[in-house]
């Protein structure tokens, strides 16, 4: 059985967890999240823990007993806590607001870059060349990030652009005569 599948997940005070109709559903101080059950995992919920055990003894059931089990933790994680992603930028001028549910980045193109955030994701610029991502969904805070970062990945010669806070860009030397 998968290692991370065996562990079960603690509930913290404030977190719900219900499985109704195919779905597991997490509320917590941060938002509700839910997922589709897969058949091959059965979830069993007592005494404030969570654990997942595959339904047969194949090799599909193992592997997604520890994937729905990651999955939950989470949710259960992103609606107690939540996620964030820091990015920065870098190159003169370049600068990021936020604007309510919008994010307005001026980096070196003619005209800025207005990207509208998604419901349940919060966008934050605590200085110019920071923005900071946040929200319950850790797979939807990545992709958002992501995305911001589409619009100007670091280039390799001088390093300009927007990148992950903790990114290390490799700086290529240029060519000589």
């Amino acid at each position: 059985m998968s290692r991370i599948g065996k562990q079960p997940i603690t509930v913290p005070t404030g977190v719900e967890i219900a499985v109704k109709d195919g779905l597991i559903n997490v509320k917590g101080a941060n938002g509700a999240l839910s997922l589709a059950v897969n058949a091959l995992v059965k979830i069993e919920i007592n005494a404030g823990k969570v654990s997942f055990v595959p339904v047969d003894e194949s090799r599909e059931a193992n592997a997604m007993s520890g994937t729905m089990r990651q999955l939950v933790n989470n949710m259960v994680t992103g609606v107690n806590k939540g996620f964030e992603k820091k990015l920065s930028l870098v190159g003169v001028g370049f600068k990021a607001q936020a604007q309510g549910a919008k994010l307005n980045l001026t980096v070196g193109y003619s005209h800025p870059v207005i990207m509208d955030m998604p419901a349940g994701i919060k966008v934050e610029t605590p200085a110019p060349t920071e923005i900071v991502i946040k929200g319950a969904d850790r797979q939807r805070v990545g992709q958002i990030a992501s995305e911001v970062r589409a619009v100007r990945p670091p280039e390799p010669y001088k390093g300009k652009g927007i990148r992950y806070a903790d990114e290390k860009v490799v700086i290529k030397e240029t060519k000589k005569k």
